[in-house]
């Protein structure tokens, strides 16, 4: 039994990668870093953090739960552009590269303070994943506030087709507005933005119950990301925890049935480790019995080795 158990600890070592069918996943996934991504209204692990902060430790937890052979590649946002930084690559073999990568995404890649995030990043992001091809999906994490606002009459004025790019709206941020901290270029906060520094929603002419616009205050829009999401064809969630990103992401209308390899060493580990129980562990035989109700030796008898 002994000999057997090293047999197979010697094939889990030596034994290759096989090739099998299994449902994989292709992002691209962008991040908005705008000024209002910096709010701390969110908590990780108890303390308050930005939205930002919060999305990326969401996509680290979210990264390590997707299957081998998935691949996913990040690009940023602002302005009305996606800028494409690592275009997507296999999750497993390049997971330390994915998470370093990862961890240098933040506000300090901002070429401009201002962002349309309907009328331009997320058509960016689509072409970008477009561009790419291996049926790359797209998840775009935000806060959903537009700079300047969007006006009620304002319409989107370009078509995605959702036959050939899939993905999601991510929303990220409390219910309640809070101030927005103002950053400098080296994303040293400065201070706060104040209502006279941005452009505010002009009143309604004749209108008596329009509320006072406070664009320097910043909260999770979530019904303007939702109604953005459901006329583009995509899915809308909010990012609540590292699950709720890690669900949207495993979606199977997003899975493409690949052939990819896949480490099986654990199986004649695992037999191994059986035989050496059932071999070294007295009283195994006998919980073994109680289990199957088949009846076995224990593995010592009259103080020999079975």
């Amino acid at each position: 039994m002994t000999s057997v158990a090293l047999l197979l600890l010697l094939a889990a070592v030596a034994m290759p990668r096989v090739i099998l069918p299994r449902d994989t996943f292709s992002y691209i996934v962008t991040f908005d870093i705008t000024q209002s991504m910096n709010v701390e209204d969110v908590a990780l692990n108890g303390v308050p953090v930005s939205r930002l902060v919060f999305a990326r430790a969401a996509m680290r937890d979210a990264l390590g739960q997707l299957p081998c052979g998935s691949k996913v590649g990040w690009s940023v946002f602002t302005g009305q552009r996606t800028l494409l930084l690592l275009p997507p690559v296999e999750v497993c073999s390049n997971f330390d590269a994915l998470l370093s990568s990862l961890e240098g995404i933040d506000g300090r890649m901002r070429w401009t303070n201002w962002s349309r995030i309907a009328e331009g990043g997320i058509y960016s992001a689509t072409r970008v994943a477009q561009d790419v091809g291996q049926g790359a999906a797209v998840v775009f994490i935000t806060d959903g506030q537009e700079a300047p606002p969007v006006l009620p009459s304002d319409a989107l004025k370009r078509d995605i087709n959702p036959a050939q790019v899939k993905g999601w709206l991510i929303g990220v941020g409390g219910d309640q507005a809070a101030p927005i901290p103002h950053t400098d270029a080296e994303g040293n906060r400065d201070g706060y933005w104040q209502a006279e520094d941005v452009i505010q929603v002009p009143p309604v002419p004749g209108s008596a119950t329009q509320a006072e616009s406070h664009e320097e205050l910043s909260e999770l829009r979530g019904h303007y990301l939702a109604a953005v999401a459901g006329g583009i064809g995509f899915g809308y969630r909010r990012l609540l925890s590292a699950e709720s990103l890690r669900e949207a992401m495993i979606d199977t209308r997003f899975a493409h049935r690949e052939a990819v390899p896949t480490d099986l060493r654990w199986c004649p580990a695992l037999l191994a480790l059986l035989l050496l129980t059932w071999r070294f562990a007295p009283g195994f035989g006998w919980a073994w019995h109680r289990v199957t109700g088949r009846r076995t030796n224990p593995p010592y008898a009259g103080g020999r080795v079975s």
